[in-house]
């Protein structure tokens, strides 16, 4: 039974029938935005976009401060919001949706205008006795930001943030999936005193989202699958506006035989688990090194009995539901993929037959290798794939036999080895014995290589990619231009003696860069 399904209407816009992952029973209908919604929300962004980039950002960050008070006021409303469309576990709802946004708002809103302050850069060689050099800052104009259904609140509020504070105007849409959840991003700023048109958050499917895409904004960030992102990306190219693609992952942990193995353990738990699997920098593959295999399987299997599924565990519930059907389609065909070529599955492997939603029990897999499409895909799933390797020289080797390059971790006691190895990982960002959390610092840049993504969001470079960085070259003197009209051999000349006398009979061109 599918979590949505099309509804006949009688007006141009497409009707959905929403379901509950937890009990799959209806929850209410979405009516998803047209695509002359779509240009009239566009229309009305570039409308209210000069006013506000107009307004100072002691203006903007007031908002953005009010926003992160009703955040904390409304919590309660958010994870209510967000755990009846996902089913995800209460814990990660809070954690995720709620500790994770008012960390990023409070950081953007104290950096913000430091991040974008216009600044003065030194000029090289000869050009600094007569020029001026200073960067500023300018917003791009409309951005347009496609979110997922996994991180359904704070995706949507983390970019809008970065964006709105940068100058610019945004039409969002969230999933189908989790509508309600997107939403409540353009209520709380709304309720903070965003102006009309700042922030707009569409209801919509992937018609919706094509739309916007082709619909005239100045810049696209999305966040989904490497398929969807490639055709976002031949869209933008082809209107030459600038994309940042946040994609899959299929990301490698490694735990060296000098590991804390009851950390790496609880690691590798978390690491796989939390969010029911359904985040893009999650652990999906675990190289453990053959000296410290046997213990490191006998905890994780030790500490899996323990795990709790289930909403009648409430605050104690440890792994929720599959958030979509389709993903748990991806989940059981890879799983029963490697069963059949041999894997062997510990614990877990089914969904558990207990409840009656989309929960799939937490598994643990091993004799697991590269044949198998749980090794080379995304499962986005709650599932421990452990494979035996001899060396940590070999766990490198197939951390970065894999079409994905978006997160990882490594596990040791030795730190300087640990960040020698991070950095030997083909990687967007890696993590030394703690499990992804790259994205949950604001200061570090975010983005995957390969096929994991184009572009990076966060941190000061997040900011000013909603920027054009703009250098303007100011004339210190003034006076008759040194290389104007008319020309003529003479001031070629004394030009070729100026190039031998700085950087071959001289170090003085060398000393002035």
């Amino acid at each position: 039974m599918s979590i949505y399904e099309p509804l006949e209407s009688n007006d141009s816009r497409r009707h959905l029938k929403l379901r509950s992952p937890v009990t799959l029973e209806e929850t209410g209908e979405l009516v998803c935005a047209n695509a002359e919604d779509v240009k009239q929300a566009i229309a009305r962004a570039r409308v209210a976009q000069p006013a506000w980039a107009s307004t100072s950002m002691k203006e903007r960050r007031t908002i953005v401060e009010r926003a992160l008070k009703i955040v904390l006021e409304r919590q309660d409303e958010i994870i209510e919001t967000v755990v009846k469309e996902t089913g995800k576990c209460r814990t990660d709802a809070m954690s995720m949706e709620v500790f994770s946004v008012a960390d990023q708002l409070c950081y953007y809103a104290k950096n913000a205008e430091k991040f974008l302050k216009p600044r003065k850069r030194k000029v090289h060689g000869l050009l600094k006795l007569m020029k001026q050099l200073r960067i500023m800052y300018k917003p791009l104009g409309v951005v347009g930001l496609i979110t997922p259904w996994n991180g359904p609140f704070v995706l949507v509020m983390n970019q809008a943030t970065q964006a709105v504070l940068a100058g610019n105007t945004v039409v969002a849409k969230g999933s189908e999936v989790t509508p309600y959840s997107a939403k409540l991003a353009e209520d709380i700023y709304r309720q903070a005193g965003l102006p009309e048109g700042v922030l707009q958050v569409l209801l919509g499917d992937g018609e919706t989202g094509a739309a916007i895409v082709n619909g005239g904004v100045d810049k696209v960030s999305f966040t989904g699958s490497v398929a969807t992102g490639r055709k976002v990306a031949e869209a933008c190219a082809s209107q030459l506006i600038p994309v940042t693609l946040e994609l899959g992952g299929n990301d490698a942990m490694i735990v060296c035989a000098d590991a804390d193995i009851d950390r790496a353990a609880d690691g590798a738990w978390v690491g796989s688990c939390m969010n029911t699997g359904h985040y893009c920098c999650g652990t999906e593959r675990i190289y453990v090194v053959k000296d410290v295999y046997d213990e490191f399987l006998r905890l994780i299997l030790d500490k899996g009995k323990a795990l709790r599924q289930g909403q009648k565990h409430g605050w104690d519930e440890d792994v929720g539901a599959v958030f979509w059907d389709r993903q748990m389609t991806i989940i059981e065909a890879h799983v029963e993929d490697a069963r059949a070529k041999g894997a062997t599955i510990h614990m877990g492997g089914r969904r558990n037959p207990e409840l009656p939603g989309l929960y799939y029990e937490p598994t643990v897999i091993t004799d697991v290798d590269n044949s198998m499409d749980i090794m080379i895909l995304e499962t986005f799933g709650p599932i421990l794939c452990i494979q035996k390797v001899d060396s940590e020289a070999e766990a490198l080797r197939l951390a970065n036999d894999s079409e994905f390059g978006l997160n990882g971790n490594v596990w040791t006691k030795d730190k300087d080895k640990g960040y020698r190895m991070a950095s030997a990982i083909d990687t967007g960002s890696c993590s030394v014995n703690d499990m992804a959390v790259s994205y949950g610092i604001p200061a570090a840049p975010f983005g995957g290589k390969k096929n994991s993504g184009l572009g990076q969001v966060n941190g000061k470079k997040g900011l000013r990619g909603y920027c054009h960085e703009m250098p303007i070259v100011i004339d210190r003197f003034g006076g008759k231009m040194q290389n104007g009209y008319p020309y003529d051999a003479k001031s070629a000349e004394g030009m070729k003696k100026l190039m031998e006398f700085l950087w071959v009979k001289t170090p003085i061109g060398r000393w002035m860069s």
